[in-house]
């Protein structure tokens, strides 16, 4: 008899617990904020995404706030510790920034032996390492597609990171080429011959003069192809 009177009494404490329950503090309602906006803002990061937000100085009053708006101050990358903003949209009117951190774990390229400068680079040149993307310089490489083709400015030793800086795209353009003038827009698209100018790599600026004498200037892209806009 005495065991489904305790269910019952634990049952009534659990509820009673539940509706007493204090409601959750105004940093709490913050902090939940900015975790929520981290995570929707950070969900195209390559690899596995973890956020954690700090704290406000204790000495941080708070007015009572019924709409947060959270917001990535100007300059600031969610990318490390950073900071997030959050404005009170009512009924008071106040402005805080809290401090975060964004780690990201993923793969990351290294040399898998010392390499030449000037040196080409193929696939066997390269090594996959994973950890913390964030701890490493700006610009690292995560794919090794990104790499490969290109030629080193500098020598590196072996297991060294690589990043875009260190790289030299090959020229898809070169100086005194032949080359193909394409200007594409809605619902037309003309093409012209013209001799290159200046070298320049998939995506940089190419100059070339057509035919006519005239001078134009347009995207290089690969096969020797000057893209002019219209």
């Amino acid at each position: 008899m005495n065991g489904p009177r305790l269910l019952i009494a634990a049952a009534l404490l659990a509820a009673t617990a539940t509706l007493t329950s204090p409601p959750a503090t105004a940093r709490e309602l913050l902090a939940a904020t900015v975790e929520q906006y981290l995570q929707t803002q950070t969900r195209g990061l390559p690899g596995k995404v973890d956020v954690s937000v700090g704290q406000l100085d204790p000495r941080t009053q708070l007015a009572p706030c019924s709409a947060h708006e959270p917001f990535t101050p100007p300059g600031t990358r969610l990318w490390g510790k950073a900071t997030v903003g959050v404005r009170c949209l009512g009924p008071a009117s106040w402005t805080v920034y809290v401090p975060v951190q964004v780690r990201v774990s993923g793969n990351y390229v290294v040399t898998a032996r010392a390499l030449n400068p000037g040196q080409p680079l193929d696939a066997g040149d390269l090594a996959l390492r994973s950890g913390d993307l964030t701890a490493l310089p700006t610009g690292i490489l995560t794919e090794r597609e990104q790499a490969v083709g290109k030629t080193l400015k500098n020598g590196l030793g072996g297991g060294q990171p690589l990043r875009s800086d260190m790289l030299i795209a090959p020229f898809v353009v070169q100086q005194g080429q032949d080359v193909r003038l394409i200007s594409k827009g809605p619902g037309f698209a003309v093409s012209n011959e013209g001799k290159a100018l200046n070298n320049a790599a998939d995506g940089q600026v190419a100059r070339a003069r057509t035919a006519s004498g005239q001078t134009v200037s347009g995207i290089a892209r690969p096969g020797g192809i000057i893209e002019i806009a219209p």
